[in-house]
């Protein structure tokens, strides 16, 4: 860390003066930029691999629990994995530019659609080191300047990683302004971001509810939710329990601090008594604890009881609700009630059952025969992102380069006048 701190102010407004300049950058020139960005990183591992180290102390002496202490952690093999994330945007291709439609008016006017940069992103979030150059990299390849806000818990991490990518951009003969990071862990600052709306063109808030639930109700700036994932997983009466009991394993315990863990199971009631020793005994090996209804508790009194709070619950941990349901309108009743509009799978072998869990559940990703954990830029291919859009406006699901821009009309006339 720099030890001095610029003014949230002042950090905005440079973003916003980059952002000029950036728009107009060609793809050959951002992805320059954006190999010397992730060369810097890597460069600057031991620096960064630093200052995580004494983010984690701080954090373990706090009591953090171990699902965000994974979020927290670094090593060498993520680090590079942050640098090989830069270099894979580069590889996208730009959408900045783009002709979405043209169309001639009958007067000849000649109209056409175009994706622009939005400008400035703000994106405040919190225990999650490389969302530093995952939010850089997506902003930077859409022409977008960015303003990170990490939160206190990484505030070494995301300095040493920020300050890294800012030296790639200045070796690029890009503006290192085109990521401004406030270093301030003050709430006062945070509160500030939310109203620079001169400045930023929206804002995106990446971590708990309570987050995003402040950002929502405070910021003077258009908002994008993101990221709150209770995600379901309905075991359906012709499951293949084999292929359910994997696929829930993975969904919850693979990364349990993520979005799209899985967080609410639901059984169907006709296969409880088959489907939940098995699905106990391969989560409970793995530590984790589960919060069961009483007809659940009944054939495996070892669990758990849940009480009304664990239907809705992100927990970010190794706990997981369980819940018996009398068939798919049961479970897509429940999953409609309590889900944050992230991801949901069904397991089942009945192609109707299948289609009616994907027509009928409102999430922003609904699966059939496999995990929430595929919810994800990369793994959409759509390479880093700046997170998991859980509303309808704009952009909804993985948010990647496309769901970065505008766009504006290009009108082209010669010489018409409105009668």
């Amino acid at each position: 860390m720099s030890g001095t701190f610029n003014s949230t102010d002042e950090i905005c407004r440079k973003a916003k003066e980059a952002s000029r300049s950036l728009a107009l950058f060609t793809a050959d020139r951002k992805n320059r930029a954006l190999l010397c960005a992730a060369e810097a990183i890597k460069e600057h591992t031991e620096d960064i691999l630093k200052a995580n180290e004494d983010d984690m102390v701080k954090a373990k002496a706090s009591g953090m629990n171990k699902g965000l202490l994974d979020r927290l952690y670094l090593d060498k093999k993520r680090v590079m994995s942050m640098a090989e994330g830069i270099l894979q945007v580069a590889e996208l291709k730009d959408p900045v530019g783009e002709i979405i439609e043209s169309f001639v008016r009958p007067n000849g006017l000649m109209i056409s659609k175009k994706k622009v940069p939005m400008g400035v992103c703000g994106i405040i979030y919190e225990a999650r080191p490389n969302v530093t150059a995952d939010a850089f990299a997506i902003c930077f390849k859409s022409g977008n300047a960015c303003v990170l806000k990490g939160g206190s818990a990484a505030v070494n991490s995301n300095a040493a990683i920020a300050s890294a990518i800012k030296e790639g951009l200045s070796k690029a003969e890009a503006d290192p302004n085109s990521l401004g990071f406030i270093e301030d862990t003050d709430r006062e600052s945070t509160v500030e971001l939310m109203k620079k709306k001169e400045y930023i063109d929206v804002l995106i808030p990446r971590g708990s509810a309570s987050l995003i639930e402040t950002v929502v109700n405070n910021s003077v700036i258009p908002v994008i939710e993101t990221g709150t994932g209770n995600c379901h997983i309905f075991v359906d009466s012709s499951a293949d329990l084999d292929e359910a009991r994997e696929i829930i394993v993975n969904a919850k315990t693979q990364r349990v601090g993520v979005c799209n863990a899985c967080e609410s199971l639901l059984i169907h009631r006709d296969i409880a008594e088959k489907a939940i020793p098995s699905i106990y005994k391969a989560l409970s090996e793995r530590g984790v604890e589960i919060f069961a209804d009483k007809e659940a508790l009944s054939i495996c009194p070892d669990m758990s009881e849940a009480g009304p709070e664990d239907w809705g619950r992100e927990y970010l941990d190794y706990k997981i609700s369980l819940k018996i349901v009398s068939g798919i309108d049961e479970a897509i009743a429940h999953i409609n009630k309590y889900s944050t509009g992230h991801s949901e799978s069904i397991i089942t072998e009945n192609e109707e059952n299948g289609e009616r869990f994907l027509n009928e559940v409102d999430s922003a990703c609904v699966y059939v025969n496999a995990s929430t954990r595929f919810t994800d830029g990369g793994e959409f291919g759509f390479g880093a992102e700046i997170g998991i859009s859980t509303q309808k406006l704009h952009a909804r699901g993985p948010m990647g380069l496309k769901e970065l821009t505008s766009y504006k009309y290009i009108i082209r006339g010669n010489g018409q006048i409105r009668p």
